[in-house]
């Protein structure tokens, strides 16, 4: 599983407009619903990677349901986001559901979110997803598990190359030079996918980002992104980056697995590509080189949502508190590779597959996506620039961007 940002903002985008549709009507912020008496009969809704992830969801709500006398049946979605939509249009959601952290405003603002965040917040989660599930001062919802960005290297191009751990780059400067001296024929140093999802570790090593981190005002065209996307232009006119569409591929995975790439930058869902798809790639995971303002790197998550026109709030909490206690997060990282959102799984994560730490590490710095309703087209938008970064100005392409920002901010 990888995470395709550009199709998921497309989704999301023409999804955006139907959920923020039945805010206005559908829902009575002030009106909470009757909720059930006696056995609970919970319905959960998933976007699942796999048969492992649904079999370890079916089992830990199985277990939780055995122990409290209630129910929990567990649904796997063929489009979350149309699913998702359609009940909450049609009053009748799940109990509960996997919320991606971009939609997070969307569904807040329309009212489709119950936010009980103050009642797990004790739970120890990571600050980092903490800020991302915070929407309107308030943590809506439990961050179910996270994903982060890394360095990826095909270990047998980078002995070729006669780089050792000594050259593993810790900066920017250090990205050039191992980037360049792998860069040979038809394998490139470094190949990403051309979208602010991967592009967005240089903002955030230099200091910027799209929006303030109370997501209250539009930061784009500040001088810390102009001098991120500048430092990924470098590389690219240099011809020691590419996009993975330049190479003939998908994704920086596919790249890295046939032999296109030396290294690439993505997140953990890497592992499980490589071994079904390129089981011969050795490939090691380091963090990413720290910028001019230290380390910086994207997550991606998704929270247990639960509705706010759920009749079982209460039993639906407590099933999120099961489903996020460290020995739980630890047994789906091991079925099916996802990370403890909370710090104390985070760290048991590390010590159980250290060769995937440096994914876990980023999870104390990371950014997560824009969450600020409306924001989905914005940051298309932005993408469809970033595909013309070699040759256009960074400045231009941030003043776009800080233009369609504070348009969408207006139109709250």
């Amino acid at each position: 599983m990888r995470r395709n940002t550009t199709l998921a903002l497309v989704v999301a985008a023409t999804t955006s407009l139907a959920l923020t549709a039945c805010g206005g009507g559908g829902f009575d912020e002030g009106a909470k619903p009757q909720q059930s008496s006696g056995p609970a009969k919970l319905q959960i809704l998933i976007g699942t990677s796999g048969d492992a992830e649904t079999a370890a969801v079916k089992a830990a709500a199985d277990t939780w349901a055995k122990k409290t006398g209630n129910t929990a049946e567990v649904v796997v979605a063929s489009d979350l986001n149309q699913q998702l939509g359609q009940g909450f249009a049609g009053g009748t959601p799940p109990d509960i559901f996997y919320a991606d952290a971009g939609r997070i405003g969307d569904f807040a603002k329309a009212g489709n979110l119950y936010a009980y965040g103050d009642q797990v917040k004790d739970a120890g989660y990571l600050d980092s997803l903490v800020q991302t599930y915070t929407y309107d001062g308030k943590l809506q919802c439990a961050p179910k598990d996270f994903s982060t960005l890394a360095l990826v290297i095909n270990t047998e191009m980078w002995t070729k190359a006669g780089l050792t751990d000594a050259d593993i780059p810790k900066d920017w400067a250090g990205l050039e030079t191992v980037a360049k001296k792998l860069t040979s024929g038809k394998v490139t140093g470094l190949v990403v996918s051309g979208e602010w999802a991967r592009l967005g570790v240089f903002m955030r090593q230099a200091g910027g980002w799209v929006v303030s981190p109370d997501g209250k005002t539009v930061t784009a065209d500040s001088p810390e992104n102009v001098a991120g996307l500048t430092e990924a232009q470098k590389l690219l006119k240099a011809g020691s980056m590419k996009y993975a569409k330049q190479v003939d591929a998908g994704w920086g995975g596919e790249a890295l697995g046939k032999g296109k790439a030396a290294m690439t930058i993505e997140g953990n869902w890497i592992r499980g590509a490589l071994k079904n798809d390129f089981p011969d790639i050795k490939a090691k995971v380091v963090e990413l080189p720290a910028g001019p303002a230290g380390k910086g790197t994207l997550l991606f998550s998704n929270c247990w949502g639960i509705a706010a026109k759920s009749k079982n709030q209460a039993a639906a909490v407590d099933l999120v508190k099961s489903l996020t206690s460290v020995d739980q997060q630890m047994e789906f990282a091991k079925a099916f590779g996802v990370m403890p959102s909370t710090k104390e799984g985070s760290t048991q994560y590390a010590a159980a597959f250290p060769d995937d730490a440096a994914f876990s590490a980023g999870g104390a710095y990371g950014t997560g996506p824009v969450n600020v309703p409306g924001f989905d087209p914005v940051m298309a938008a932005f993408n469809t620039d970033l595909e013309q970064l070699a040759s256009k100005d960074p400045k231009t392409i941030l003043s776009s961007l800080q233009k369609n920002g504070d348009a969408a901010l207006k139109g709250q």
